[in-house]
């Protein structure tokens, strides 16, 4: 019998999964899972439990009446979840907090088994998760506390879903909380995450894709890769990874092994130092070829500091560009990351 695991975003940035057996709705699994999704009838007849479905598959029945849902909301991806019954794996969007709805987020713990510093730039950080691997979307982050602090930081996963070893990206700060105790961890570290949270992570792929990292915001589109290419997904994308100096590009391998892996991927680095030999310097948007943007036809997925996801919308804006959907995430060092 098959089940299917259905990814509940609320408001304030939190994600629950729930497993909801076959033929069985999302209400009544999540309700299973001790969490309390809007309801009033449960009947299909007053609309309260009205959520967006974001992705997957899924059957409505006619047991419902159209006060409740008209045929536009249902064509705009709006299900009740009192009737919705899943045919895949979907993401719902919840219009109501995690706190309203009486959940919480999840909390895991870890243990470390690799810390690999990249020049002065970055920390390869991966760890082995102690009990069920964590499921999150790609491009999802969690707080990771820092052991002794009383602090946590956060980072986007830089591996995919549903694994037991899971990697991160990070930046490395001269006398930052993270970094310093990265500078003495060792294999064998205890650590505790909270997660997933977020609303930037990948959409159902329908359309040409063009990726935008700035930094270690390449961290959440290994995450995406390693899933396009797993499903062996057969889309056009596109990455432009734009870093301040040559040191700061990272990771470099990993994406040329993409390349080999996705037959429609392509990618480019920018340095922004104008004394860099680099053959791309500047600013990622001055290296954005015409046919990545496809005419506005691309869903476009932005995850730097807040100057470059600034730059990139005024850029967008001066030329005209109205890309199909555009998600961003912006970080600051010692911040949590801001997601639209």
């Amino acid at each position: 019998m098959s089940s299917y695991n259905i990814a509940l975003n609320f408001e304030d940035g939190v994600t629950r999964f729930v497993t909801c057996k076959a033929g069985e709705k999302v209400l009544d699994a999540a309700f299973r899972a001790k969490i309390n999704l809007p309801m009033d009838c449960s009947d299909g007849v007053c609309g309260t439990c009205k959520c967006r479905a974001e992705s997957g598959r899924y059957d409505l029945g006619d047991d419902y009446i159209e006060d409740a849902l008209t045929e536009d909301e249902k064509e705009g991806g709006l299900v009740l979840t009192c009737q919705m019954v899943p045919e895949s794996d979907c993401v719902i969007a919840v219009p109501a907090s995690s706190i309203a709805c009486k959940t919480g987020q999840g909390r895991f713990a870890a243990t470390v088994s690799k810390v690999e510093a990249h020049n002065d730039a970055a920390i390869v950080l991966e760890l082995d998760v102690e009990a069920t691997a964590p499921v999150f979307l790609p491009g999802q982050y969690v707080n990771i506390d820092v052991p002794g602090s009383g602090q946590h930081r956060s980072y986007s996963f830089s591996s995919a879903p549903g694994e037991s070893k899971i990697s991160f990206l990070i930046k490395k700060i001269s006398g930052g909380v993270m970094s310093t105790w990265l500078d003495s961890a060792q294999a064998g570290n205890k650590v505790e995450l909270t997660g997933p949270l977020g609303s930037f992570y990948l959409r159902a792929v329908e359309r040409p894709l063009l990726f935008l990292a700035g930094g270690t915001g390449l961290a959440p589109f290994l995450s995406m890769l390693e899933v396009l290419a797993r499903a062996k997904s057969q889309q056009k994308v596109h990455l432009i990874y734009g870093v301040t100096r040559d040191l700061d590009l990272v990771r470099v391998e990993a994406i040329d092994g993409y390349v080999a892996k996705l037959p429609n991927f392509t990618y480019s680095t920018v340095v922004a130092d104008t004394d860099s030999t680099h053959p791309r310097r500047g600013w990622v948007t001055q290296h954005m070829p015409a046919e990545a943007v496809n005419d506005g036809d691309v869903d476009v997925y932005l995850c730097g500091p807040p100057p470059m996801v600034d730059a990139v919308r005024q850029h967008f804006d001066a030329n005209g560009v109205k890309p199909n959907s555009f998600h961003y995430e912006k970080f600051t060092p010692n911040a949590a990351p801001r997601a639209a």
